[in-house]
């Protein structure tokens, strides 16, 4: 059974798995779906639009499936936010619901959004993500498995954050983060995150190919649809592979640049 705290406000038509623990003054509202060992602190809110999995944390004064701020937004527009297991969401996080009929925001596994962090409507955010105090992610934003967002860094709509990179704190971006990538400034890069794929269990082999073709992209002195062209011509593992096809794939806002040699301290790959 769950605990509920005689101050919650708690809709009868809610769904709360056995072991969840709510706290005084929280709001749930009809709907909701909580799954088991779920922790709501006080005075946090859970809208009718959420569906959570199991042992997630709820920090105190979090809002999670507020309507999206879009002009466009009809209130009675069906969506939702989706969550998996064991995510922690700390104080006065906000995560906003779908703002198109049927469309989703969603949160993988094992997130750690700090205090203030900002979903915004449709955004997504993989497994085992990093996002630091008073972070802003706008409508559309997708960041992948591993990113790590540093505290007060702000990200444009519809672009994506790439896997495992690394974003210094106090920085903005509008155009996509590639995967494996230190990130700093106004959509720069300036090398790849060596120490964090080390410790992603890359093997030396792997980071080589990664600094290779991150190389072949933005030292070689190809633009980047040369670079992919020239990219074809040659063979890559898996993980380079997969950093050449997001740059391949990146959407109209283009993928963020390389930063001037000199301009910045040298990243740990070089």
């Amino acid at each position: 059974m769950p605990s509920i705290h005689p101050t919650a406000l708690v809709d009868p038509s809610a769904s709360l798995a056995s072991g969840v623990e709510v706290g005084p003054g929280v709001i749930i509202e009809a709907g909701a779906v909580i799954g088991e060992g779920c922790t709501i602190q006080a005075r946090s809110v859970i809208t009718g639009h959420v569906r959570m999995g199991k042992r997630n944390m709820v920090g105190y004064g979090a809002i999670i499936g507020g309507d999206p701020q879009d002009f466009a937004f009809n209130g009675e527009t069906p969506s939702e936010v989706v969550i998996g297991d064991d995510n922690v969401f700390r104080e006065y996080v906000t995560i906003h619901r779908g703002t198109k009929e049927g469309s989703v925001t969603s949160v993988g596994n094992k997130n750690f959004l700090m205090v203030g962090a900002h979903m915004g409507h449709n955004s997504s955010v993989g497994n085992n993500v990093i996002i630091a105090n008073n972070c802003l992610l706008a409508g559309y934003v997708e960041v992948q498995d591993g990113a790590v967002l540093g505290g007060g860094s702000v990200f444009h709509q519809f672009i994506r954050v790439g896997k495992l990179c690394m974003v210094r704190g106090g920085e903005r971006f509008n155009k996509d983060v590639p995967p494996f990538v230190s990130a700093y400034g106004t959509s720069l890069v300036s090398g790849i995150n060596a120490i964090g794929l080390k410790r992603a269990g890359f093997s030396a082999e792997a980071r080589m190919e990664i600094k290779r073709a991150f190389k072949l992209v933005y030292r070689s002195g190809f633009n980047i649809s040369q670079a992919v062209e020239e990219s074809k011509k040659q063979s890559w593992g898996p993980e380079a592979q997969f950093f050449l096809d997001f740059i391949a794939t990146a959407k109209k806002r283009g993928v963020s640049s390389v930063a001037r040699r000199g301009s910045v301290s040298q990243s740990d790959d070089e």
